[in-house]
């Protein structure tokens, strides 16, 4: 078809979106779905956030979801789960300042801490099991992890202070900055892998069932997680990307178990790690993602379509996807730099981004149709735009695009054609950084 054809169809395709409310299809095609995973394509535009915490806030309020959780930290993330759950000291807004490891600007900004004002005031009006939850799905924060987990074993657990103390000495006695374990592993392939699940195993088989020590739990998962990210990083290739988004899907499982038989889950993350990646040609790279891994697990491709041709009847779960045309968005020009706004340039010609801003200037949503009952564009690949936390707008249409499937890649899209940069609450401190590593800070 031509790409006069393209954007005939597109039109005909779009709906409407400027207001909550219309988000009712999305809503409907979400029916009874227990996993919405939602994307952005970047980490520091405002719109992605606010239009991410409107469609959360209605499947709170209008489908019971019980938890939100988010391409973030475990120990930042479970400080503001006790904020909004009201069983903290500290405030919601201050929960989210708390976020210290750059790039803080990702989780502490005005649109975060706006939504979880909400949801502590939507919290407070629910008795405390039935609240709902804010949890850290990533793989990152060995260090902060390995204190916690000392830290209730010393008041819990004192029978597993061996176990806790061993992984504490291994992991000090090559530095507290978790790339240098990975390059001290160059020099002394000797690993902290056994001291690390020595640690799990004594967590996972003493911490009582309880909040406080399924934290504990998940915080040894963390590091265990962190152990075997940083020795796959060393290896280089996708196996340190596979191995993060696996720990956030098991870590999804664990949420979703300890929350109850048919607790529902909205979550928070790139593009990048929502979209089914079998739709991409990171599949070609060997990479996994957590799209693709919540749909292989809880058998819902939905009607969008599933990855890799794999177009599946269930609808258990959704992936939604955002894009844009240009704008500004917060990004730093190396890892640990300031943030700053940036300019987003116009998209790539042949484009996902440049068809719909052709065809749709002033933003849409569209969910996708059932395989064979759905206009071509869907299914032809395209180049579509990914930004991470460390950005360059002067290379922009060498290596910020992904290629996609975008009707076997999501169930839905939110287009906003001009999008503006997101607030941060501070400047970055240096703090304690753990860099992703592949790809570039997605």
């Amino acid at each position: 078809m031509s790409r006069s054809g393209d954007h005939d169809e597109i039109r005909r395709s779009a709906l409407p979106l400027a207001v909550p409310e219309d988000l009712d299809p999305l809503l409907e095609r979400i029916g009874d779905a227990r996993y919405v995973l939602i994307g952005e394509a970047s980490h520091g535009t405002h719109d992605f956030y606010a239009w991410r915490a409107a469609l959360t806030r209605r499947l709170i309020t209008e489908k019971d979801f019980r938890f939100v959780g988010v391409e973030g930290d475990w120990p930042d993330c479970h400080r503001i789960h006790r904020a909004v759950t009201g069983i903290g000291d500290e405030s919601p807004g201050e929960a989210v300042y708390g976020f210290a490891r750059w790039p803080s600007f990702m989780w502490a900004n005005e649109e975060v801490a706006d939504f979880c004002r909400w949801l502590r005031d939507w919290n407070d009006s629910l008795p405390t099991r039935a609240r709902c939850g804010f949890h850290g799905l990533d793989v990152y924060s060995l260090w902060d992890s390995l204190r916690a987990v000392r830290g209730y074993a010393l008041r819990h657990l004192p029978e597993q202070a061996d176990a806790v103390l061993r992984a504490l000495h291994c992991f000090e006695a090559r530095g507290h900055d978790p790339q240098q374990y990975g390059l001290a592993l160059r020099l002394l392939p000797e690993s902290c892998e056994e001291a690390a699940v020595g640690l799990l195993t004594a967590v996972r088989q003493s911490a009582p069932d309880d909040e406080a020590g399924f934290a504990a739990r998940q915080n040894a998962e963390v590091v265990a997680g962190a152990e075997e990210y940083y020795r796959a990083m060393l290896r280089g290739g996708a196996e340190s990307w596979n191995v993060r988004d696996v720990h956030m899907a098991d870590t999804l499982d664990r949420l979703t178990g300890f929350y109850g038989d048919g607790a529902k889950a909205v979550v928070w993350a790139h593009n990048t790690h929502v979209g089914d990646a079998r739709a991409t040609d990171m599949a070609a790279a060997g990479m996994t993602n957590l799209g693709q891994l919540v749909r292989e697990r809880h058998g819902g491709n939905g009607g969008g379509g599933g990855g890799g041709g794999s177009d599946g009847d269930g609808g258990a779960v959704v992936l939604v996807g955002f894009g844009t045309h240009r704008g500004t968005v917060v990004a730093g020009d190396e890892w640990g730099a300031p943030a700053e706004v940036m300019p987003v340039p116009p998209a790539r010609p042949t484009s996902l981004e440049s068809l719909l801003h052709e065809a749709e200037p002033e933003g849409a949503l569209f969910v996708v149709p059932p395989p064979g009952d759905r206009p071509g564009w869907y299914d032809r690949p395209m180049g579509h735009r990914a930004i991470g936390v460390v950005y360059h707008p002067e290379r922009d249409h060498l290596r910020n695009y992904v290629r996609t499937v975008p009707g076997r890649r999501y169930d839905a899209f939110l287009w906003l054609d001009r999008t503006s940069a997101l607030r941060p609450l501070h400047g970055e401190p240096p703090g304690e950084a753990e860099p992703e590593t592949f790809p570039t800070a997605l």
